[in-house]
């Protein structure tokens, strides 16, 4: 018999309705809807809707995660941006960490959305490579995460599967291959310190996307956990910026078709 997991409070996917812009807000790796809310709530204020799924695995118990792969992730992803498409949402996507990269592969392979907002992206793991090799524990310590603001709680696990690193490591694998398909408007978010994901990531993904209208900012005062560090409320009001801009310019480019 397999076992029910229970969510932790405060982890689990929210939906907070606006008008017709919709966001796909999505948390990264091993984090929960929880690490998203501020910046959630306060597009929200600004006119927007916004759902932020919690990916399979997250915010239960880390044998849950064990059990699964990138592809259900992917899948958790997915189902939010259905959500939003049957309620006839024009639709952004925006994701923080291994979201980043899920709003990566999503819209590589998606060309109905709006355009997309990723915060520290990952691609690679430089910390976590030995993982990838035989004999490895089957947890590792999570350690506290990687935010520069003092008395911040995320929601995250103790340990974290080594089989669920080995997903993401499969998971960043495939989407640098898959960038090129990438056409959307694109914001690109990189904190200059980043413990974690090296920031270079964010610019490798910023030269190789297709996107003619493209914009990377960089943070200078938070870490890795940007969307509940210092510049929070300045992803907020860059994200909105953007998407604004990308609605006037389509609303303008079917205006002259």
């Amino acid at each position: 018999m397999s076992r029910e997991y229970t969510v932790i409070p405060g982890a689990e996917s929210f939906y907070l309705e606006g008008n017709e812009i919709g966001i796909v807000l999505s948390h990264g790796f091993i984090g929960t809807p929880q690490s998203v809310r501020e910046v959630a709530e306060a597009l929200n204020q600004k006119g927007f809707s916004v759902v932020a799924p919690r990916l399979k695995g997250h915010g239960t118990h880390q044998e849950e995660m064990e059990t699964c792969t990138h592809d259900d992730w992917y899948n958790s992803y997915s189902n939010a941006y259905r959500f939003l498409k049957k309620r006839g949402k024009r639709i952004f996507l925006m994701g923080q960490s291994m979201g980043g990269t899920l709003t990566l592969k999503f819209a590589a392979a998606h060309q109905d959305i709006e355009g997309i907002i990723t915060i520290n992206a990952a691609l690679t793991l430089p910390s976590l490579d030995y993982l990838q090799y035989d004999p490895a524990p089957r947890f590792i310590p999570e350690g506290a995460p990687d935010i520069k603001k003092d008395g911040v709680h995320e929601i995250t696990y103790e340990e974290a599967p080594v089989a669920s690193v080995r997903e993401l490591q499969k998971l960043m694998k495939e989407v640098p291959s898959v960038l090129h398909r990438v056409r959307v408007p694109a914001l690109c978010i990189k904190s200059a310190v980043d413990h974690v994901v090296p920031p270079e990531n964010t610019s490798f993904i910023y030269q190789a996307i297709s996107s003619k209208q493209k914009k990377i900012v960089t943070l200078r005062n938070s870490y890795h956990v940007a969307t509940m560090d210092y510049d929070a409320g300045r992803i907020v009001e860059e994200a909105a910026a953007f998407i604004e801009e990308a609605i006037q310019k389509q609303s303008a480019f079917r205006k002259v078709l």
